[in-house]
């Protein structure tokens, strides 16, 4: 038999998997030199602190709805009794205890609608329809009337409003109400018409040499002085006017990038087809200069959530405020405050955390386009 007119190769081994969870730790942790210096550093650092952390509120911690026993265990393990004895003040402040459904059903309303505008399939005029009957229900509901109508429930005044449903409205209402504002002064800040611009200009750059700490004091405590005697707006409506107007002109700056990112040549194609100017801002410029500033509008999204906690200061106690309130108030729970603390920090985090994932899928939707 003839030998073969070739050497065969010999047998190589399988090629690396590039994925699962070796691989990415490959990738990730342990792909160069300093990547393992730094991933090493880390877990040690974790091997210090997380077995104390796990003893702490797990294996000592105390979960008997009692203080006393809580007092006993104290310096050795957590007390998650207290979540037990003050959810319901952190979570609703100052609100009545025995009308609390009322502010729970509000707040379920208005995250259902926020889930539900999150899916393309609802994004219609029916849902803004909808955020109206929500809006109105939940100052309805919360407040006991509405337009000066009686709706058969207790009145319950604005400054006993609090807890995480003053967190959600305040952070909601002042997202709704700034996006379109944002837009408007980004689009004033470009504008060739010199009064527009200036206008423009001068409130980002005032308002954004302040604090939100500031703009809270002005709007709550300066801005019933310039109205006329006799007339006092709500302080609720005061303070939702200056975190709507204090995160418009952040927000404007955003929309601003992505407005500067469009060619130029995008604008004198529109103008050739005889498209007016707000045809070629709605139709070509804003959905292309939207979608390039996601990541930062979504980063002002969280912010604004965050910040609503600084309305503590005008005595309108939202979650962070509230709490102080009930652990404070109660010599007897006061200690565990560390506790309660790491309760309502899980909750801005499952929020912020909910907010950058949606913010990813709307990035991935976006690129769709120009994937290859």
């Amino acid at each position: 038999m003839n030998p073969l007119p070739y050497t065969p190769i010999p047998a190589r081994p399988a090629p690396a998997s590039v994925i699962g969870i070796f691989a990415w730790m490959k990738k990730n942790l342990f792909g160069s030199k300093k990547d393992m210096v730094i991933t090493a550093l880390i877990f040690f650092i974790l091997l210090l602190f997380v077995p104390e952390f796990v003893n702490w509120s797990v294996w000592q911690a105390v979960f008997q709805n009692d203080a006393d026993v809580c007092q006993q265990a104290r310096g050795i393990g957590a007390c998650w009794g207290v979540i037990h004895e003050k959810y319901r003040p952190i979570l609703f402040g100052r609100y009545p205890f025995e009308e609390q459904w009322r502010p729970l059903v509000a707040t379920l309303l208005m995250i259902a609608l926020l889930v539900v505008s999150c899916i393309r399939y609802f994004w219609n005029k029916k849902l803004i329809l909808a955020w109206v009957m929500v809006v109105m229900a939940f100052f309805g509901l919360m407040g006991g009337s509405l337009f000066g109508v009686h709706l058969g429930l207790t009145r319950v005044n604005t400054d006993q409003w609090g807890g995480l449903p003053l967190t959600i409205m305040l952070a909601t209402l002042s997202i709704i109400f700034a996006f379109p504002i944002a837009i408007l002064v980004a689009l004033g800040r470009r504008s060739d018409l010199p009064a527009i611009k200036t206008l423009c200009i001068t409130y980002v750059e005032l308002v954004r040499g302040v604090p939100l700490i500031s703009v809270l004091f002005m709007a709550s405590f300066m801005f019933p002085l310039l109205m006329p005697a006799g007339t006092t707006p709500d302080v609720l409506l005061r303070v939702l006017i200056g975190i709507t107007l204090f995160a418009a002109a952040y927000l404007a700056e955003i929309v601003r990038g992505g407005l500067q990112a469009i060619p130029r040549g995008q604008l004198e194609a529109a103008d050739s087809l005889g498209l007016g100017y707000w045809k070629i801002q709605r139709l070509v410029v804003l959905p292309q200069a939207l979608a390039h500033v996601v990541p930062g509008i979504m980063n002002n999204f969280i912010a604004i959530f965050k910040d609503t906690s600084l309305v503590t200061i005008v005595s309108l106690y939202e979650l962070s405020g509230s709490l102080g309130l009930a652990i404070n108030g109660d010599p007897n729970w006061r200690p565990f405050k560390i506790e309660a603390y790491l309760f309502i920090t899980l909750i801005y985090f499952i929020f912020c955390f909910a907010m950058s994932r949606y913010s990813l899928w709307v990035e991935r939707q976006l690129n769709r386009s120009h994937a290859r």
